[in-house]
């Protein structure tokens, strides 16, 4: 991801100015990255290291998203909307 792309993804998700490390931040900048290696696995299938990478980043966005629904549902939803998550 370039540089561009994160600072335009951290001003779109952002709760507050100067904010880089909200858990909603964190979701969306973790949600681009999984789409990108997604599409890498598309065209290579048998690589195997990027897949475990996936998993782990996919695992990372599932404690994220369990701690925004704990701490706050209106937050949670609004998110998920945004991101295109949970069909």
């Amino acid at each position: 991801m370039d540089k561009e792309k994160k600072g335009a993804i951290i001003s779109d998700f952002k709760v507050h100015d100067g904010d880089t490390g909200s858990a909603e931040v964190q979701v969306a900048l973790l949600t681009e990255r999984i789409n990108q290696l997604s599409e890498h696995l598309k065209a290579h299938p048998h690589d195997q290291h990027t897949r475990r990478g996936l998993l782990k980043l996919i695992g990372q966005r599932r404690r994220l998203l369990a701690y925004v629904s704990k701490s706050d549902v209106k937050r949670y939803r609004n998110l998920i909307t945004r991101l295109g998550l949970r069909k």
